[in-house]
Formats: C-alpha cells, sequence, structure tokens
C-alpha cells in the first residue's frame, strides 16, 4: 500500500510534503484507523505545510529596461518571483497568493537582485547568482524549471527536450503548462524553450510573444 502512495505522490509538491504524508499515513496503520490518530496526521501535515510557506517576503523593483518595470520578490531563502507589465497591485496580489505572506518594500535587501537583473538587460549579464525558493511547487513544475535553469544563455531547446530530461517524454504539454506559470521569467529562462518546429509559442509575461521574441534576440539566440 505504502508503494502505491509513494508513487501517486510523485507529482505532489517537494520532499518535505511527501515525508510528512508518509509519517502521517505510517502513523495511521500503526495505531489504526482511530479519531485520534486522523487529529494527529491531520495536525503533523498542518504543521509541515505551514513551516513551508514563507513568514517574510520582500519586494522591490527596477525601473529602465526595455520591458518596463520589472518587479521581484524574495523570502528568507531565496526569489519567489518576478514580473513585469503588470501593476504593483497586480504583483503582490501575485505573491500573496503564492506564498500566503503579505510583501513588504525592501530596497536595501534586494540589492543584489535589482544589480543582475539591471545588468541582464544591458547585455552585461549571461546567467544569475540568486538562491530560488521553490520550495511551495509541485514536484512536476520544480524540475520543470530546474531544467530550464540549465539551458545556457543565448540557446534554445524544445518543450519535448525538456520532458526527455525530466524522464517524461510524453509530457511535452505538460511542460508547456508549466514554464506557462514559472513565476520567476528571466531569471529561470523559460522564454528560451520553443516548439518542436522552432515556433515561437506561448510566453506568460510582458506582451507575450513579442516580449520572448525580444529576449531571445538580446541574448543572441539563432532561431531556426
Amino acid at each position: 500500500m505504502n508503494g502505491e502512495i509513494e508513487r501517486w505522490l510523485g507529482d505532489a509538491p517537494g520532499k518535505p510534503e511527501r515525508d510528512a504524508v508518509m509519517s502521517a499515513l505510517d502513523a495511521l496503520y500503526r495505531n489504526g484507523p482511530t479519531r485520534e490518530a486522523a487529529r494527529e496526521a491531520q495536525a503533523r501535515l498542518k504543521q509541515t505545510f505551514a513551516n513551508l510557506k514563507p513568514r517574510v517576503v520582500w519586494y522591490d523593483w527596477i525601473d529602465g529596461s526595455s520591458v518596463g518595470r520589472v518587479f521581484f520578490a524574495a523570502s528568507t531563502t531565496g526569489l519567489v518571483a518576478v514580473d513585469f507589465g503588470v501593476s504593483e497591485r497586480t504583483f503582490l496580489s501575485h505573491v500573496r497568493a503564492q506564498t500566503g505572506a503579505e510583501a513588504k518594500r525592501a530596497p536595501d535587501r534586494l540589492g543584489a537582485i535589482a544589480k543582475q537583473l539591471r545588468e541582464y538587460f544591458a547585455g552585461r549579464r549571461t546567467t544569475f547568482d540568486i538562491p530560488l525558493d521553490l520550495r511551495l511547487m509541485r514536484d512536476f513544475q520544480r524540475r520543470v524549471l530546474l531544467a530550464a535553469l540549465e539551458i545556457p544563455h543565448g540557446q534554445v531547446t524544445t518543450y519535448h527536450e525538456i520532458a526527455r530530461r525530466i524522464g517524461r517524454p510524453k509530457a511535452s504539454r505538460a511542460v508547456g503548462q508549466a514554464l506557462g506559470h514559472n513565476p520567476m521569467p528571466i531569471v529561470i529562462p523559460c522564454h528560451r524553450v520553443l516548439g518542436s518546429d522552432g515556433s515561437l509559442h506561448g510566453y506568460g509575461a510582458g506582451q507575450g510573444i513579442k516580449t520572448k521574441a525580444w529576449l531571445l534576440k538580446l541574448e543572441g539566440a539563432k532561431l531556426a
């Protein structure tokens, strides 16, 4: 039974959540399906998920980029969001929905991120050295985004290739959906992923495909 549950949890959120679920189920199996055991399991799961949510999130923005104002937010663990082409209110609403935390503006804390983003848009940076907070993502999306993170500056790949890299060769469509919900565009370069025929397909940030094409041009990517 546990083996079946572990396979079912394969696309659930990351290892801490899976461990918490398995621990709670073990307690139920060990003690029997009593009301007390169920309450204990529920409490354990609630605490695990609560611990994963950032207690503090800070945000700031940079101006002057070719895509307009770029917002970004980070927890004590790392970057949680990047967006542009949206209002400050919309960005903060997205961050709150994603993390459960109210973001506070803190330019002094996020100066390193701002500097790297400015350098990227100025064509002086090809990689980012920014810690990422991926704890609240489902396992499949995390694997997709980490695979996208490995695409070098100036190069492109396909949705099918990403699916193959993560061991899910038939999941190209699901890969596209995961990239479409990338909470950290540019830093996690989902714009470098194309259709199998070399077409740009969709892009969830800025002005969509127009922005995707501009970012690839900025990076000097050669398209078929």
